[in-house]
Order: structure tokens, then sequence, then C-alpha cells
């Protein structure tokens, strides 16, 4: 016969429901970074950690300065969020332990950011001082300072700072009328190849889905500057310089900002600074096809992922709607009203469903981008960025 200790055989259970609790809260913290995605709370200086698929938000991290004009990049396994501020803050965030892992402040003034191809390097836009500066990812470590000199040794402010293929950046110098093509490949020396004269105030910038072309909008003057990164030795090209030449100009009250153009197929859709427009040009030819009359001045012009659907939002007085125009026809096919101060956009990966940020409501509202119905309403404050991981695996994001 097998004797048993009764002080070990009283104690099993116990040590049974022990193990199961904990399994369970083991099981309960492991989730999957690819669902996830963080909203900017500007006014808070805060983040919000959601989740897609329950459409649910799972934490809040703060204390990450002023994130007024804020947008954020992921690593390449989508665990970490490094989100630019406009203060010069850099701060790099755990997704999944819903915290700040570091921050540091490496401008007076910035205006977004990058990632390499690689996942290394992240890059900083900065307006004060103008120019750019390169950290590792892992770190934050500085790498390289890249002053925005032009001129009599003048500053310039860098916008439509994009990550490209061959570990490169491409940026915009505002100031000087310039494109820069930082070259990363060796970072012990890294190459630089500067095009001049490419028009007055180039403010923002797209790079095709594919990587090939960098195209720059320009503020100062009709027309944008187009970059074929697969031949940059032929230089910056001018394209539509006749588009609303002669078109009364509306104020400007917010700008079209941080790549918030779209491509599907042979198109590329692009706000109309100054005008109630969205410009549809071919890109096999670099022709406007169309100018699609819309409700405001286009701030955000976004293609659901299959390439069906255009949603744009407007600078105020009319961002309160969001309208859908159908890339079948050119034509807007469905007015929105999410609320007061609708501030920014993000498709879920497969786009059936789209997040929008609305400020003055202080919600998030989720819509299904075939039916139009809402979803769902998640508090936030003063939501403005809305970027989901799946941003990681794309290029010029």
């Amino acid at each position: 016969m097998i004797e048993i200790n009764k002080s070990i055989d009283k104690s099993v259970p116990l040590l049974l429901l022990l193990l199961y609790l904990l399994g369970n809260v083991c099981l309960a913290e492991l989730r999957g970074s690819g669902d996830l995605g963080v909203v900017i709370e500007r006014e808070r200086g805060s983040v919000l950690i959601i989740e897609t698929s329950k459409r649910s938000i799972l934490a809040r991290v703060e204390k990450l300065g002023d994130l007024s004009h804020a947008s954020v990049v992921f690593s390449r396994d989508q665990r970490y969020a490094y989100v630019f501020g406009r203060d010069g803050g850099l701060s790099k965030i755990d997704l999944l332990q819903d915290k700040l892992v570091r921050r540091v402040v490496q401008a007076g003034n910035s205006i977004g950011g990058a990632i390499s191809q690689d996942g290394r390097f992240i890059a900083v836009a900065n307006y004060q001082p103008g120019g750019v500066k390169i950290f590792t990812s892992d770190t934050l470590e500085l790498v390289a300072d890249i002053p925005a000199v032009y001129g009599d040794d003048k500053r310039s402010r860098v916008v439509g700072l994009v990550d490209a293929p061959g570990r490169q950046f491409v940026y915009s110098l505002f100031d000087a009328g310039e494109i820069w093509l930082l070259d990363m490949r060796d970072p012990s020396r890294i190459e630089i190849q500067k095009f001049s004269d490419i028009g007055r105030q180039p403010y923002d910038a797209l790079l095709t889905p594919d990587g090939r072309y960098y195209l720059a909008g320009l503020f100062g003057e009709s027309g944008l500057a187009l970059l074929d990164l697969w031949h940059p030795e032929e230089g910056v090209k001018r394209i539509l310089p006749e588009y609303g030449k002669d078109d009364e100009k509306l104020p400007v009250y917010k700008m079209p900002h941080m790549e918030g153009w779209s491509v599907t197929g042979n198109l590329a859709f692009v706000p109309a600074v100054g005008l109630h427009q969205v410009l549809v040009i071919d890109m096999l030819q670099w022709r406007l096809v169309k100018s699609i009359p819309v409700a405001g001045q286009p701030v955000f012009v976004m293609a659901r992922p299959d390439g069906r659907q255009i949603w744009v939002n407007f600078a105020f007085p009319d961002n309160q709607q969001v309208q859908v125009i159908d890339v079948e026809d050119l034509s807007v096919s469905r007015t929105l009203q999410p609320g007061k101060g609708v501030l920014h956009m993000e498709f879920t990966p497969r786009g059936e469903e789209v997040w929008i940020s609305v400020r003055d409501d202080n919600q998030i509202l989720v819509y299904d981008t075939r039916s139009f119905q809402e979803m769902a309403r998640l508090p936030a404050v003063s939501p403005s960025g809305i970027f989901f991981t799946s941003r990681a695996a794309k290029t010029g994001l």
C-alpha cells in the first residue's frame, strides 16, 4: 500500500486552484500586436492604446508632452509605437506592456517622422531648429543631426518626411524650396542628394505605395513636384503647373499634412489647397483627370485598403462632416455628419471599418464602410490622430 502524506494531500486542491488562476491571468494578458493601434489625445498629452476587433480601449499612456500635431510610426514587429510630438518630443511606447519606454526632447518644434525600411532608425522632421535628426529605434540614441541649411547659412523647416526603399529617407525644405534624399545604407557615412528649385513652399508629400515616386505639394504656387526614386539622376519634375492657377483661393485654415493623400490603381487623390476640390491625377501620364467638388477644403484624402472608396475630411468651418468618393465614377457618393471637429480617419487593415476622431465631441466613431452604419462610439479626450499597427508593413507611412 502507498502511504500519502496527508498534509500534501490537503494542499493539492489549493495548489491546483492557484495554478488554474495563474494560467488564466497569463492567458488574459497575452494578445497579438497586429490588432492594436493608438489614438492621440492632443490636449491631454496622452495616447490611448486600442484594439480594433473588439473596438475597445486597453490603456492610456500619459506625460507625452505637446501632441497638437502628433504622428506615429511602428516597429517592424508592431510592438512599439514611436510618437512624434510638436514640442520636439520623441516617445517610444510598448503597446504590449502599456507603458512609456523612453522619451527624448530632441528639438524645439517638430512635425513628424519616419522609420527606416529595416526598422533600425527613426528620423524626425524639425521646424526649430530646421533639419532632421536620426535615432536608433531600440534605445533612441542620436545617430545623426542633419541641419536643413540653404542659401546664406539659413535654416529651413522640414516637412513631408517619409521612408523609402534602400534605407533612405526623403523630405522637403519648406523655406528653401528643395527636396533632399538621404541614404542611410552606411550610417557612419550618410549621403545626401539635394534637389533645388522644385517650387515654392513644399508643404506635404506622398510616397506611392510601391516606393517609387515622391510627390510634394506646393503652397507658394500651383503644381506639384515629382521625384522618381528609381531615377533620381533625372531630377525633380514639375507636374500640373496650371491647376487652380486662375481660381480664387480661399483662406487656408488647416494645411493638409501627415501624408494624408492616397493612391488607388493608377490614380492619385490629392487635396487641393485653398479650394473645395480633390484632385485626381493619372500617374501613368501625370496629368489631371478630374477636380472633384467637395464640401470644404480637404485635409485628409484617404483610400480604403481595397481602393474602391476615398474618404475625405475638411478644415474649419466644414470639419463636422466627412464625404466618401466612389472611385469608379469619381463623384461624392455619401456625406456623413460624425460630429464637431473631425480631425483624422484610419481604416482597419482590411478596410471593413473606419475609425474617425471627433475632437470637439470627445469621441471616436467607428463606421462600417459598406453600409455606412455607426458601429461604435468610444470616449477620448480631444482625439486627433488615429494610427493602427498595420502601418508597420507599409512604405512611406
